[in-house]
């Protein structure tokens, strides 16, 4: 990695990171740890992230106050801190450096030569992390910026010694158009964030914003009919990946093994095999993930023998598909997946599974979300044998537009919905049978209602 300290504000050595306990954070205080800054930090709730950091030195004080920033040379915020926030307020107030976390990010990414980005509206967190573990034991030393545990490197983060930065890329809020992609990898492109973007072409054409920024190449879904519009004349050169023939790499031959196990060819446009490769990841979604993480591990000079021996060896990221143990015969694990098309995903990959029933535990997050995309999310969660839902998480919305969860559980037969995750895991509890899977469903802090099921009396 360059020397960063060249692109911060001069004199800045002590860092103080507001809502320290995000996924999105995290990487980003290892990264710069790693580079010798002090860091502190605030959060509101304790978490595995706040342990984290606390085993790594970092003092992280519960409950945001203006007295946090204290002795800190610059001031790093997530979008989820709302204005009024008491110690936003005094870092705005006190004339330091203040950047919101995607800033940071930008410029971080800004520092490697071979800075490989990774988007899409579904599957960046499962890809990044995928190609992380692939580089790093091709001997790559990559740096990265993932939105999910790996557990190869314990955490979400790491700061390498090469060039090569592996960095998770949202498109909220068109945070991702402050990267500096060298590669741009677009997994695909769905109606998501619509309280900001407002139309699907809206996000069409942040997407294609980003493709056009990539230094050096494009590596594109060409199954996906609005990837294809994305990156349509974006002015960069474009390798598309997916099931299709058509495609400059494509995946042929998936066959599934049993329980997670799926292998599949890794096949060139006009019939080349490349490898054969071996996934321990459920579902036709995450074929399309590895393949996009073999093509960009294949264009950062990873052999196919290379990959083919490390991708084996990623049984994912932490919450994607997360098996977190079995209580009386019942298997519970837990998911991210937020957004409609996720959970259908997840969910239909789930029941290939040999399990007698599928339970989705969802918590809604954002009213925004819930409310616009309310009926799809009827009809992904109606693919699981039992629904139980939560209340809507706000986090950073007021509920303006009067959503409820019972409007969502009106619209899926047969669900349930309590307002603690304590009643809900009660509920799955008690009603759960031997050779059910539960898997816990949702971005938020769901997460601990599968560890309530999986520890319940």
């Amino acid at each position: 990695m360059l020397e960063i300290r060249g692109k911060l504000p001069a004199g800045v050595e002590r860092i103080h990171f507001i809502g320290i306990g995000g996924s999105g954070m995290f990487p980003l205080v290892q990264i710069l740890k790693g580079q010798g800054f002090a860091i502190t930090g605030s959060d509101n709730n304790e978490g595995d992230i706040v342990e984290l950091e606390r085993q790594m030195g970092i003092p992280v004080t519960i409950g945001q106050r203006a007295e946090n920033i204290a002795g800190a040379d610059m001031i790093v915020y997530t979008a989820a801190i709302l204005p009024g926030n008491p110690e936003l307020e005094a870092a705005k107030a006190s004339g330091l450096p203040l950047w919101e976390r995607a800033k940071m990010l930008g410029v971080i990414s800004s520092c490697f030569a071979d800075a490989i980005c990774v988007c899409g509206t579904h599957g960046k967190t499962t890809t990044t992390a995928l190609l992380t573990q692939i580089l790093l034991e091709a001997g790559k030393d990559p740096s990265a910026v993932i939105g999910g545990k790996l557990p190869a490197i314990g955490g979400y983060g790491r700061a390498g010694e090469s060039d090569v930065l592996v960095c998770e890329s949202c498109e909220f809020q068109d945070h991702f158009l402050q990267l500096s992609p060298d590669v741009a990898v677009i997994l695909n492109v769905d109606a998501d964030h619509l309280e900001y973007f407002g139309t699907l072409e809206n996000i069409i054409r942040s997407f294609h914003q980003f493709a056009s920024m990539a230094s050096r190449l494009v590596i594109a879904n060409g199954d996906d009919p609005n990837t294809r519009k994305a990156v349509a004349g974006c002015g960069k050169p474009v390798i598309t990946f997916g099931l299709g023939e058509e495609n400059d790499y494509y995946a042929r031959n998936v066959v599934a093994h049993g329980g997670m196990r799926r292998s599949f060819d890794l096949m060139k446009k006009g019939g080349e095999k490349v490898v054969t490769l071996d996934i321990h990841l459920p579902g036709q979604h995450n074929v399309l993930n590895a393949t996009a993480a073999a093509v960009a591990a294949l264009e950062t000079g990873v052999t196919p023998q290379a990959l083919a021996a490390a991708m084996p060896h990623f049984a994912g990221a932490g919450r994607r598909f997360e098996v977190l143990g079995e209580r009386q015969g019942v298997t519970v694990a837990d998911d991210y997946a937020h957004h409609p098309a996720e959970i259908a995903a997840t969910l239909r990959a789930a029941k290939e599974l040999p399990f007698v029933r599928v339970w989705a535990v969802f918590q809604p997050f954002t009213y925004s979300r819930t409310r616009l995309l309310m009926d799809d999310f009827a009809k992904a969660l109606s693919l699981a044998d039992r629904v139980v839902l939560s209340e809507i998480m706000g986090s950073r919305e007021v509920n303006t537009y009067g959503v409820s969860t019972q409007e969502l559980a009106d619209r899926i037969p047969g669900s349930v919905w309590y307002p603690t995750f304590q009643e809900m895991a009660d509920y799955v509890a008690a009603n759960a049978r031997p050779g059910d899977l539960v898997i816990t469903l949702g971005c938020g802090d769901v997460y601990k209602c599968a560890r309530m099921i999986l520890h319940h009396p």
